[in-house]
């Protein structure tokens, strides 16, 4: 089973400067852990919303909006895309990754299985 988990943020609520030096080594060790697992397919945060692009259709008619998106509250920060052997596992992996940002950090993750018919 494929999951992707999405990191949302609120940039009101993160901490100043980002991440320390110890979460990155923190972040490392589990990364490289989820690796050996065999887990890990791919992971990466994403670039600023500043930089990002959103295009929305609606009745057939596409708007295009750069970033930065000032009305969302929170936004996607990055994901994490694992290969695990059910739902409850997938949701245990996506906890520790919670649990190394510890309580400095207001996040929260989505964890949805892909859809690999087809």
């Amino acid at each position: 089973m494929r999951h992707m988990v999405l990191i949302r943020l609120d940039p009101a609520k993160t901490p100043d400067g980002g991440p320390d030096e110890q979460l990155i080594a923190d972040m490392n060790t589990l990364i490289e852990e989820m690796t050996k697992a065999g887990v890990l397919l791919d992971t990466a945060g994403l670039r600023p919303t500043e930089e990002g692009t959103r295009i929305r259709q609606t009745g057939g008619k596409q708007t295009v909006i750069d970033g930065p998106f000032t009305e969302s509250k929170e936004y996607i920060g990055g994901y994490c895309l694992l290969q695990t052997r059910s739902n409850a596992e997938a949701a245990e992996w996506a906890s520790r990754f919670l649990r190394v940002h510890g309580p400095e950090w207001d996040i929260e993750v989505e964890v949805r299985q892909l859809d690999d018919q087809g």
